[in-house]
């Protein structure tokens, strides 16, 4: 039981900010939303399951989440830019790509990161091998880089 209180107040807590609302009935149907998202946790193993969880990850985030978002808002201008040309250069590609996260949390984070970049789509995960779709064979190279996949390894380590 003490292993639910850690999430549950930090359920609770991110739902009071984000909500901003204190009328009894919101609140309640907060508290269940919380307390539904705990029992689904659960039964996924999440929380009681072997795999410790990690706080830190939060945290961490906090430094990886503004890099994301530059990417995102750069790879936005660049398909913005191909709808709007005479000759929008759309070169699509397939390429599989290996991720170095040792986690299934890990490779999940890298695998949605790459649908969140606008140009490229993670089309399928399995183990650590991802299939990628991409608009542009740039798009493909910054896949292929490994810079994304680079960060969200220091993300899920801690480095």
């Amino acid at each position: 039981m003490a292993r639910f209180l850690p999430p549950l107040l930090i359920l609770g807590m991110a739902w009071a900010l984000w909500s901003g609302h204190g009328e009894p009935l919101i609140v309640a149907f907060g508290v269940l939303s919380c307390l539904a998202v705990l029992g689904i946790a659960a039964r996924m193993e999440r929380i009681a399951g072997t795999e410790p969880l990690d706080y830190g990850l939060a945290l961490r985030s906090l430094g990886y989440l503004p890099w994301l978002l530059m990417e995102i808002v750069k790879a936005n201008l660049d398909v913005a830019k191909r709808v709007v040309a005479s000759d929008p250069g759309i070169d699509s590609h397939l390429i599989r790509t290996q991720s170095s996260q040792q986690t299934e949390l890990g490779r999940v984070i890298y695998a949605n990161s790459i649908t969140l970049t606008p140009g490229t789509i993670t089309l399928d995960l399995r183990g650590s091998d991802i299939l990628v779709h991409a608009l542009t064979r740039s798009a493909a190279a910054g896949v292929q880089q490994g810079e994304m996949d680079r960060r969200v390894t220091q993300l899920e380590r801690g480095t």
